[in-house]
């Protein structure tokens, strides 16, 4: 599992999701030659969606997708019993693959969390991307658990690794074979430097074909190329987390003229201040001008 992987928006309109609205992201993504799509994860507001609109927007995704690129399904929980209806139910309308992050709230132990993911990978015979974000969930997913759930789940092949200290990406790929996709945009290239993959990335809603350049020119081992589009990048990298995201990513579609319409409570619309920032890091690239 190697490439960019946007985390799709979920586009609302009038509080309802906007399935055009998707359908026009996708089409856009996969035009730029992306390597899966990511949907109903934390980019996609998936704690807002109901469990149908969960699942239909996975369905609409592979429908819209019509087989060009992998589906990668947000399905993870804080219930063992949830996550597995969720993964189920993302294979039976076709998900490709599944992205499970760690349970949040209730704050399990290691033995927790192996006991958890190992009863997810049992119940769904689809390839599993695991996903460590700690600063959301609470609890982080040690490297010496990543190795235990590799070596004994052959469906669980990647992680997204979301937890800003690169050490850890060195313990993790020094142990085993399991492919690490930076879950931070502006660490994707460091990542990579020690052997990462690529990317399941927010910003590449936007920019899909920079971040495929860069991640593919890192791939073949010319970080010289890649590192000037890494820079050309990192203003609007880190842009993307002057608030809570998506509303970043989601602000900036909307000023682009794409389809990404509003956030769901308890998200909000960006401060003026942040969107008058945002706003001119867009203009100084050219991309207001260019859309």
């Amino acid at each position: 599992m190697e490439g960019v992987f946007p985390a799709i928006v979920t586009p609302f309109k009038n509080n309802a999701v906007d399935y055009q609205g998707l359908k026009r992201n996708i089409d856009f993504l996969i035009e730029n030659g992306v390597s899966g799509i990511v949907t109903v994860g934390t980019t996609g507001e998936s704690p807002t969606l109901s469990y149908e609109e969960h699942i239909k927007v996975v369905e609409k995704t592979v429908e819209f997708v019509d087989g060009r690129v992998e589906v990668i399904a947000g399905t993870g929980s804080n219930s063992t019993r949830e996550a597995i209806e969720l993964s189920r139910s993302a294979r039976d309308v076709g998900a490709d693959a599944l992205l499970l992050v760690a349970p949040y709230y209730n704050r399990p132990t290691q033995e927790g969390l192996k006991r958890h993911f190992l009863k997810v990978a049992e119940s769904v015979d689809l390839p599993i991307v695991l996903y460590n974000i700690p600063s959301r969930t609470g609890v982080d997913i040690a490297p010496e658990t990543v190795k235990f759930l590799y070596e004994e789940c052959s469906n669980i092949v990647a992680i997204k690794e979301a937890n800003p200290d690169l050490t850890r990406v060195s313990e993790i790929i020094s142990s085993c074979d399991i492919d690490v996709l930076s879950g931070n945009d502006e660490l994707t290239l460091p990542i990579m430097a020690l052997g990462g993959k690529g990317v399941i990335s927010v910003l590449s809603n936007i920019l899909p074909r920079e971040f495929v350049e860069m991640v593919n020119y890192a791939l073949e081992g010319d970080f010289f190329k890649a590192r000037e589009i890494h820079y050309r990048l990192y203003r609007l990298m880190k842009l993307m987390t002057l608030e809570t995201n998506p509303i970043p990513i989601k602000t900036a579609m909307n000023m682009l003229g794409m389809p990404a319409g509003e956030l769901r409570l308890p998200l909000c619309e960006m401060s003026q201040e942040n969107r008058l920032k945002l706003k001119k890091a867009l203009e100084d690239m050219g991309l207001l001008k260019d859309r």
